[in-house]
């Protein structure tokens, strides 16, 4: 199994360094649901199906992440809070490039 390291600031501005796995198909998303960063029912309520903008995280480090789809896109122009570098965590998959990834959550809309 293969873990990366990513460095994830909460909603409180409390950094946390978890440890995920590239071998599980999630998506950054979930990682912060698994490790409780946001109180229950308010990240990823949608699911992850990019269709409520609760995982909005800001990314803070210059890694190469997957284009963004229609739907993500979509779903950022209708959300509180977006940045230019906001993207929802259900749409980045937990890949070995993500080593070291830092981001942000987004505030509570």
């Amino acid at each position: 199994m293969t873990d990366v390291k990513i460095k994830i600031i909460d909603r409180e501005g409390v950094e946390h360094h978890v440890e995920a796995p590239t071998d599980m198909a999630m998506n950054l998303m979930e990682v912060v649901r698994s490790y409780e960063l946001a109180p229950e029912g308010t990240i990823g309520v949608c699911g992850g199906m990019a269709m409520c903008a609760s995982c909005q995280c800001y990314i803070n480090s210059g890694h190469e992440l997957p284009e963004m789809s229609d739907d993500e896109d979509l779903m950022l122009a209708e959300a509180f809070h977006v940045k230019d570098n906001s993207r929802l965590g259900c749409q980045i998959p937990i890949t070995p490039d993500l080593d070291g990834l830092e981001v942000a959550l987004a505030p509570e809309s």
